[in-house]
This record gives structure tokens, sequence and C-alpha cells, in this order.
């Protein structure tokens, strides 16, 4: 297979971490005998620096036209004092977003065998499983509705708008994932269920969407829930769903995550649920994203930021880009033995004890390896030797 791959280095750490992305992929290409035409563009602070833009006009053409977009990271404080509407984090991340038309953020949250020990959660909480879905709606909700600042500057708004258009589209990727996910084993939770035999298999979860709110306090939180009600009963009956206020779903992925699936959410919701699981599972560095819309491609990044305080010193964990990429190829060109590949790769390589410094046990941390060497031991893992 030929694929057009536009990759977006970014600020910060994003040159190092896609970098080891791009030799997860060649190695892949060679693996399975395709053909992927990587080609990198500034984006970002970088880009500013560049040509005075944080997203240049050749740049959004090349993604427009690409099967698939990898980046990394953008933003920094050098380029905090840009005009709002000029600063990487908007002017990138968010045009990019609405200009692809990209409406659903896929982030899987999950505890690696290898990395049980991670977990800041207790034992007992982690051996029940963590294998979670959030599914975030992307161009909705206050990050693009309308605000600004009173005449004096004493007062602000940032308008929170959703359409019931936006709600039934994300709402269809959540139970189509819930639906795709049936069949997973789950580990018996004690004072839940009896533990198996040995040589029985343990009980497949059934599809389950959680759909996060606050339905008590917001009017735009009252549609989605009568939205996503009505979209349930009329086209996935077979999927279980349940509501929840997001104080009590930020409670409960530390107390309980087990008991989640998919968890289905608005945008700025999303961002702060998605951040807390990825700490339940360890580390922000292991966890990937897939932002989707309703065409083939989309654009795939890790969910950390640009860690500016640690660019350059090779020691950032590139694995949430490597599955990043990993995503990619399941869901923008197609390849799921690829993808699985990837991340069979990363699970041999995390079993054998090899560890970037936001991974290893502080007994550890000393001989934790680098970005670059984590790059080569899983494109060594993907080449078979």
């Amino acid at each position: 297979m030929k694929a057009n791959i536009v990759l977006l280095p970014g600020d910060g750490v994003g040159p190092e971490i896609v970098a080891e992305a791009a030799k997860a992929l060649k190695a892949v290409a060679t693996r399975f005998g395709h053909d992927f035409a990587m080609t990198e563009h500034p984006v970002g602070g970088a880009a500013h620096d560049l040509c005075g833009d944080c997203l240049p006009d050749a740049t959004l053409a090349a993604c427009k036209a690409a099967d698939a977009v990898l980046l990394g990271a953008v933003g920094g404080p050098k380029w905090d004092t840009l005009p709002p509407e000029k600063r990487p984090e908007r002017r990138a991340l968010l045009t990019l977003r609405s200009e692809l038309g990209l409406f659903a953020n896929l982030r899987p949250a999950k505890v690696w065998d290898a990395l049980k020990g991670a977990s800041p959660l207790k034992d007992e909480i982690v051996a029940r499983g963590i294998d979670i879905l959030i599914v975030r709606e992307l161009t909705g909700g206050a990050y693009f509705g309308k605000k600004g600042r009173s005449a004096d500057r004493t007062s602000a708004y940032d308008v929170t708008p959703y359409s019931t258009h936006e709600i039934e589209r994300v709402a269809r990727i959540a139970f189509e994932a819930a639906r795709r996910r049936h069949g997973r084993a789950v580990a018996p939770q004690p004072g839940r269920a009896v533990a198996p035999r040995p040589g029985r298999a343990v009980a497949p979860r059934p599809p389950k969407v959680t759909s996060v709110d606050k339905a008590n306090v917001l009017e735009t939180s009252r549609l989605w829930r009568e939205t996503v009600t009505a979209l349930h009963a009329a086209e996935y009956a077979d999927v279980e769903l349940e509501h929840m206020y997001v104080d009590n779903a930020a409670m409960q992925l530390v107390r309980d995550p087990a008991r989640f699936d998919v968890i289905l959410t608005e945008n700025m919701f999303g961002d702060i649920l998605s951040d807390e699981a990825s700490q339940i599972t360890g580390s922000i560095g292991m966890l990937p994203s897939a932002s989707l819309g309703a065409a083939k491609g989309g654009l795939y990044e890790p969910i950390h930021g640009s860690a500016p305080d640690i660019a350059g010193k090779g020691i950032a964990n590139p694995l949430a880009t490597i599955l990043s990429a990993a995503l990619m190829l399941r869901h923008a060109v197609g390849l799921a033995a690829e993808a699985d590949a990837v991340e069979q790769a990363v699970s041999d390589v995390l079993a054998s004890g090899v560890r970037t410094a936001d991974i290893a046990s502080p007994s550890g941390a000393s001989s934790a390896i680098s970005t670059s060497e984590m790059g080569d031991a899983i494109q060594a893992a993907l080449s078979g030797f």
C-alpha cells in the first residue's frame, strides 16, 4: 500500500518524539511491504519563528492532501505573549481540527501489564483492569464558541454552544467503538463476581457507554443528555448506556476505573478527564490519540504537550507518539495487522524491562534509556531482531 503521511514535529519535544514514530513507521513499511511517503512541515511556534504564522498555508494544504497527519506538540512559553488568536494552540491546533473537519477525539487509556506498578492507584484497583476509551467531542463547546472581554477588561465570557447534529455524530463514534470493543475479557472484581476457576476464561465485557455531562446545571448538558438518550434508543439499544455528572466521573476514574468502557463527553470535560486518565495509567507519555472526522484520514498525536522543560535533553517518552502512529495505521489507512504489530512491539519492549525516565521505578531511574534508544528498541522489535 502507498500512503502519504504528513509529519508535523512542532515545538518542544515534538521533533524528538516524531522522529522515533517515523522510525517505527519505516520498520512497518519494510516488514509489510508498504510505501509510506513521509514529509515534514513546520507548525506551531517553530513555524511562527520561521515565517510569522503558526499554521502556514503550505502546511495546511499538505495536511488536507495527505492520507493522515502525525503531530508532535505545539506551544511553549516563548510564544505566550502572542495575541490569543495567533498562539500555537489556537492558530495551529484548533484551526487544523476545524479545517480538517475533525470532530471526534479518541483517547485510549490502559495500564500495560509491564507498567502496573507505575500507576499511582492501589494494586487492588489496578488489578481489576484499566482499559478505557475516552471519546471527546472536538470542535464545539467553549473552546470554539464566542469569547471576549468587556470594554473595561474586568469581565469575560466563553459561550458553550452545541447542536443536536454535533452531539449525534460524536455519540455514534462512541457507540460504534463500544460495539467494536465488545467481547474483551474483564478481570473479576472483588466483591462483585466469583473469581474464575483455573482454565475458565474470565467474563467478556459487554459494550457500554458512559455519557458524561453536567445536566443538573448546564443547558447544553441537558441537550447533550436528551440527544444521546434518543440516539441510543433509536439505533444502539444493544449497547448499555449510563449518564454521569462530570464531577462524579472524575471521582470514579480514580476510585473504580474498571467500571468504565467507553466514556463519551463534550470538548472541555473530555480534555480534563483524559488527562486525569493518563495519570492513573502511570504516565501521560504513554497515551496516544486519534482525531477523526467524516472523511478518512485524521490527525494523530500524543495527548501530552510540548514539555519545553525537557526539550533537547533526549529523555522524552516517545511511546505515546508511536502508539498514535499505530492508531493512524488502523483508522486512516485500514492497516489493522500493522497497527497490532506496533502495539505488540511496545508491549514486548516494556516486558523486557526497557524504560524511559518517566516510567522507570525510582530505583531504576538512573538506568533509564533515552528517547532515541526507546525508538531503536521499538524499531528492532518490529523488525524481528
